[in-house]
């Protein structure tokens, strides 16, 4: 358990040091979650200070929860970022992109896949959906700050900001319905995704989620009126939220994920956010600080060997899932998208979808069902160089569209 105890160790002294570097690192093209990647495998893979194989029987199990619980609050924030109304008045274009976009999007991916790795076209749909969802947390980098707000438009933004929430958590029936083919005889394994995995798991997730939020979001409210709550404690109000719908969906064996998105959009919509801009720019700054130690253990955990067996297969794999998985899917739905009314706006978009803590997740999690350690060997490698691609191009190519959105625009 030492060595355990040091690893918890080491990652807060990681995070501290980046939180005190911060505004520094934002000057150079290292994102925070790169650079917590890379203090994760200074300290793992290259001078061997700290091993997650010695912290017990299960550290994938560790990297699987600590992910769980990352994109719980993650979520939270996102739907904190939306203002109220946008889901209500942008539902069909954010349908559009989480509905035919996720699934062309895996069709892409898996299509991939089986080209160039030598699977089963179940094996290839699965590692498909895993790596089909958008990062919420490496997308913030996209859609906050200052930068995003000079040149990035507010429906642009927005909508991002609802992909990469709604996504993570209906990423799952994609997943599971390969994962289930892979386990169970067809005949059955076709009703159990429909009448489970779907309808119950989604469709349940939704609601609860809902109804949580809103309830949270009156209680709130009441206690406010009644004076009973300072005005400092919305911050500790909404990451309770985030743990307790996370907690109650996995004892109702729902989809935690998209049970805490739901739950956090409903709260927001009950109690408003124009009069909350200092509150959300602390959740913002809490966020982006709690969720950099998944990283640091990701870091610790890549598994460079798995990765070299894959041979050729590896880089080309990464070019091909970073072009083509989500970039030709949001040029051809644009016209569908009114929140993108541009080719430039699909174009950036189509780019800025990060594969990360969602996809760490679904793998481990398919792994564990099926036995595919494929899954998890092309999942990894995935976040790896989505963190790196992404994240030294997001500063550059946010400027660059911001110098070009306008002229865009006239066309």
């Amino acid at each position: 358990m030492q060595e355990l105890y040091l690893g918890w160790a080491a990652v807060g002294a990681i995070v501290l040091v980046l939180g005190l570097y911060s505004s520094l690192l934002k000057r150079t093209i290292l994102s925070l979650p790169m650079a917590a990647l890379l203090a994760g495998i200074a300290l793992g893979p290259a001078l061997d200070l700290l091993n997650p194989a010695r912290w017990g029987p299960s550290p994938e199990k560790i990297l699987e929860e600590a992910a769980r619980v990352t994109l719980a609050i993650a979520l939270m924030g996102v739907a904190l970022r939306l203002p109220p109304g946008f889901l209500k008045r942008c539902w069909k274009p954010v349908s559009v992109l989480v509905g035919l976009g996720m699934a062309l999007m895996w069709l892409s991916a898996s299509l991939i896949v089986y080209l160039l790795l030598d699977v089963s076209p179940l094996v290839a749909l699965l590692v498909g959906g895993v790596i089909i969802p958008t990062d919420p947390v490496v997308a913030s980098s996209v859609v906050s700050g200052k930068v995003a707000e000079d040149n990035v438009s507010e429906d642009v933004r927005h909508t991002l900001s609802a992909e990469s929430g709604s996504n993570d958590g209906l990423a799952y029936p994609f997943v599971m319905l390969p994962a289930v083919l892979l386990t169970q005889p067809a005949s059955s394994g076709w009703t159990y995704w429909l009448t489970h995995n779907l309808i119950v798991d989604v469709g349940g997730a939704v609601l609860f989620g809902a109804l949580l939020g809103i309830a949270s979001g009156h209680l709130l409210r009441k206690a406010e009126a009644k004076h009973t709550v300072e005005h400092d404690s919305f911050l500790a109000h909404t990451v309770a939220l985030s743990l307790l719908a996370l907690g109650s969906a996995k004892l109702l064996d729902i989809n935690g994920i998209l049970t805490v998105f739901a739950a956090g959009v409903a709260f927001d919509q009950v109690v408003g956010g124009s009069e909350r801009s200092a509150e959300e720019n602390v959740q913002e700054a809490f966020n982006q600080f709690f969720t950099l130690p998944i990283f640091v253990l990701f870091g610790l955990m890549l598994p460079w060997q798995q990765w070299l067996t894959l041979g050729w297969a590896g880089p080309a794999l990464v070019v091909a899932v970073l072009l083509l998985r989500r970039l030709p899917a949001l040029l051809l739905l644009r016209p569908l998208i009114s929140t993108l009314p541009h080719r430039l706006d699909a174009a950036y978009i189509g780019w800025f979808g990060p594969i990360g803590v969602a996809t760490l997740l679904y793998a481990i999690h398919a792994k564990t069902l099926t036995g595919e350690n494929l899954v998890w060997t092309v999942g990894s490698l995935m976040v790896f160089a989505s963190l790196v691609v992404h994240g030294v191009t997001a500063s550059p190519f946010t400027f660059w569209y911001g110098r070009h959105r306008k002229p865009e625009q006239h066309r």
